[in-house]
Formats: C-alpha cells, structure tokens, sequence
C-alpha cells in the first residue's frame, strides 16, 4: 500500500480559484492516467488497451474555469483500476478470489457490463485480468481511494453550499470516439445531461441536502417546469405538499435500509479482523 501511495501521490487533487464566482463545482473523474505498476503487472493488457477506457484530457479541457473563478476536482488513478463514478461496492464476484462482502451489489446493469467499480473490461468488453484478482485488494482501491475521493468532493460541496447557498456539480466526461463509423450525421461538440438521481454524499444537485428534498423542505424532486421558475411556487408547493406523507415514509424505509447496511459493514469487518487475529475473540 506504501507503494501505491508513493507511485498515486497525490491520488487527486482539488484547484481551487483565486476568487470565487458562484456555486458550481466541476469534476472530471475518469481523466486520470497514473497507472500503478503492480496493476500493470497484473494485467492482460498493454498501456495503449488500457487508456481506451479514459477520458482522455477532459481534465485539460476544463482547467479554464479555474481562472475564471470556479474549482476543479480530478483524478489521477485511472478508472479501470477503480471508478469513483459508481456505488463503492458494485463488484462482479466472477473476477474475484475470495467472498465478497454481504452489502456488495453484485447485480447491477454495470457490473453485468463488466464496468463495475472495479472493472473487468475495458474498450470493446476487452478482459483486464488473466485470473481472479484477491477481494483484498479491491477492497484497498476502495478504503484507500474511492472513499477518500468521496470524502474531499463531500466537504467542497458542503463548503459551496455553505457559502453561496445552493451548490451544482458539473461531471465532465468524453464520449467515445465515433471514428470509421458509416454515421455521416453532424454530432455535437458538447452534451449537456443533468441527473436527477445523483448524489454527493448526502447532497442532490440541486444542492439541497437529501433530508431536506425527502421531507418537503425544498421542492427537490418535483417537475421542472415547476422547479425552476420562480412565478410556479405556488403551483410547486402545492405538489410537495401532495408528496410529503409518501417522502416521509420513503424516508423512514431509506434510514432503515441504510442502518441494516451499516450494520452488515461492521459485521463484515470485525468478521475479517478476527479471522487475522487482529480483535480479541
């Protein structure tokens, strides 16, 4: 792990502007291109198969907002050696020695598609291993980057929002290359997705807090066209107030759901630290 820490150091970093302009935050997350030699080592496949699965430079493309009075936040490890885009244990048992943790999604679209949090493929569903990699060691990318990735995007965006009020984060991706396609249609130079669901730590992008938009608080969740329009309100609060006995219940299930999940991550912990002699039976 010193190896690692030494060859990813820093793993990310965060390019705060000299003076800020509002409360956006960009991040590009599959920009990095730091590739751990024993990842290599372990690996079917060259350099070049490898950073098929980047986006490639985003980082680069993005660096202009700093100047222009907004932060940056980029990965340095690649996304094939783990994905900070996705759930911190969506993990395909099939690539694996050893058992997984009980709270793993194992079921997902994404780990189907053998893009999981660590992936399996990369490029045109190309295998990265030649054999089942140790469940130990995708834990460590986990522990070790995933988590404190989450963590730092966490505090800046509860720092924004401290600030300006609101908070938007603004993910910046590549879209694969379209190259030799028979497709003669004029394609965009940008794409613009907004992403109701996502989350950062606690917070949705329209940056308010989850406990906020679930107990009606904001209206977080209702339609567009009634969200963001100032002259709606009134037609906006009388759809949250239809929703909030159904988000007050939604609420309840999702702390219980999130309580039994912590509690299988403790169990699932102390199991493995008894198993290595490090707790006292």
């Amino acid at each position: 792990m010193s190896e690692l820490k030494d060859e990813l150091d820093p793993p990310f970093e965060i390019l705060e502007p000299a003076e800020w302009q509002g409360p956006v935050v960009f991040n590009s997350p599959h920009s990095g291109s730091v590739y751990p030699r024993a990842f290599l080592a372990s690996s079917r496949l060259d350099m070049s198969a490898l950073r098929r699965s980047e986006d490639s430079f985003v980082d680069e493309l993005a660096l202009g907002v700093v100047p222009r009075g907004y932060p940056l936040m980029r990965a340095h490890f690649p996304r094939c050696y783990v994905d900070v885009n996705r759930e911190p244990y969506e993990l395909d048992p099939r690539m694996f020695e050893g058992r997984l943790p009980s709270f793993a999604n194992t079921r997902s679209m994404r780990v189907a598609g053998g893009l999981g949090t660590v992936a399996r493929v990369v490029g045109d569903a190309q295998e990265i291993y030649s054999q089942r990699i140790p469940v130990d060691d995708a834990i460590r990318r986990i522990e070790g980057l995933y988590k404190p990735y989450h963590r730092a995007l966490r505090r800046l965006f509860t720092r924004v929002h401290r600030d300006f009020g609101a908070a938007v984060l603004i993910d910046c991706h590549s879209m694969p290359s379209s190259a030799g396609s028979k497709d003669e249609r004029p394609r965009a130079d940008v794409v613009l997705q907004v992403l109701p669901q996502f989350h950062v730590g606690g917070w949705n992008v329209a940056g308010h807090h989850d406990h906020d938009c679930r107990s009606g608080r904001y209206a977080a969740r209702c339609p567009d066209h009634l969200r963001h329009y100032a002259g709606h309100r009134r037609e906006r609060d009388r759809w949250r107030d239809q929703r909030q006995p159904r988000d007050r219940q939604r609420n309840r299930r999702s702390q219980q759901h999130r309580r039994r999940l912590q509690r299988r991550d403790a169990d699932w912990h102390s199991d493995r630290q008894r198993q290595r002699g490090l707790e006292p039976r």
